[in-house]
């Protein structure tokens, strides 16, 4: 094997690849990331046996071949290296590697032993658009599990509603809950599936590195029953489906509320940041909406820091409430809406209230409070 490319080509295809490549014991070979030159491409590959990404780079391949190397090693290195091409030669099983007037040799284990994953070929096709589907991502997967005690909550549900030209997303942790629906560009039978957190989070990370550098406009979908590949730019990510039910999380949301609070997003993320450094040990801060002041007030009191009382100006109707909540799920649902116009609608304070963007119907998240 003997290829050449840039150094800013193999660079971005190993911080893609390298989060899945995981240290594992007893099958040392998941450390490394395989690296495998074809006559018209090279493909750069990582898998955890649940999870695989290949991403393709542009390289000008002398002689065809494979070989595996420690993900670590090989990125550090590779990053570390000057702006320049590189050359990548196998030679008596070590991957001998030159940029200019440096030269390295690391040491690997044969390509034949390195597992596969292979991607369904059929199945239900569906197109999304990059953009709507990254920022979905990144509003769902802060209310997924971080526990696989219940592996169906550390992951995210995935509905394709054809019917309505909808993909909807969610996620909970049983303490607060994310739902985020965009437009389903192309598709023809419905299909419910829950891909892992760790699937969710790469397809994010990988769409979001491309589309800064002005990839696709559109992310390609193939499902099957037990497998979901995901094609976008020179990338591809294959994962085993949760094999699991989702609870019916449309129970838990809310309605018919008692009060609803109109206000600036980047003002009460600001108060609750500061009372957050007098929140008491379960995280939590006393959120009062008060109709006649026209206000919202901010107060937390810990017996090891002392208390913190504040208000900001709101737009509030209903009755006065007020609730408790954990400030670091709260601080979430403020960090991803996307104007700065926010609104709440509460029941009463034990119930579940929800947070939305004013100007957006198509994203929700819903917070439990704690009990007092």
């Amino acid at each position: 094997m003997k290829f050449t490319c840039t150094k800013s080509n193999i660079a971005s295809a190993l911080s893609l690849v390298s989060g899945v490549a995981i240290k594992n014991f007893n099958l040392p070979i998941l450390n490394n990331i395989l690296i495998k030159a074809e006559e018209q491409k090279v493909e750069i590959i990582s898998t955890n046996l649940e999870l695989a990404i290949i991403i393709n780079i542009r390289a000008k391949v002398e002689t065809p071949g494979s070989f595996t190397v420690p993900a670590k090693t090989l990125t550090e290195f590779i990053n570390l290296l000057s702006d320049e091409s590189v050359i990548f030669e196998l030679k008596e099983n070590e991957l001998q590697i030159k940029c200019a007037k440096s030269s390295t040799k690391i040491k690997g284990m044969s390509a034949e032993d390195f597992p596969v994953l292979p991607a369904a070929s059929e199945g239900n096709g569906y197109l999304l658009k990059t953009e709507e589907l990254k920022k979905g991502l990144s509003q769902v997967i802060i209310s997924m599990a971080k526990n696989d005690i219940r592996p169906e909550l550390a992951g995210v549900l995935c509905n394709f509603e054809v019917g309505i030209d909808k993909f909807v997303m969610a996620a909970t942790d049983s303490y607060r809950l994310s739902e985020k629906k965009i437009k389903l560009e192309q598709g023809k039978e419905n299909f419910r599936i829950i891909i892992p957190a760790k699937t969710a989070q790469e397809i994010h990370r990988v769409i979001s590195a491309n589309s800064e550098n002005t990839g696709e406009k559109t992310v390609r979908v193939l499902l099957s029953e037990s497998q979901i590949v995901i094609n976008y730019d020179n990338a591809q990510i294959i994962s085993r489906l949760v094999d699991g039910q989702y609870p019916d999380y449309t129970q838990i949301i809310p309605n018919n509320f008692k009060t609803t609070a109109e206000f600036s997003v980047s003002q009460l993320s600001k108060e609750i940041k500061t009372a957050s450094l007098f929140a008491s040990a379960v995280n939590g801060i006393i959120l009062t909406f008060s109709p006649n002041d026209a206000n919202i007030k901010i107060s937390s009191t810990s017996t090891q820091t002392g208390e913190y009382i504040s208000e900001i100006e709101a737009k509030v109707e209903g009755e006065e409430f007020s609730i408790l909540l954990n400030h670091r799920y709260l601080l979430d649902g403020l960090n991803n809406l996307s104007g700065d116009k926010g609104v709440f609608q509460i029941i009463n304070a034990d119930s579940p209230c929800l947070l939305k963007e004013q100007s957006e119907t198509d994203c929700l998240y819903v917070i439990m409070p704690i009990r007092q």
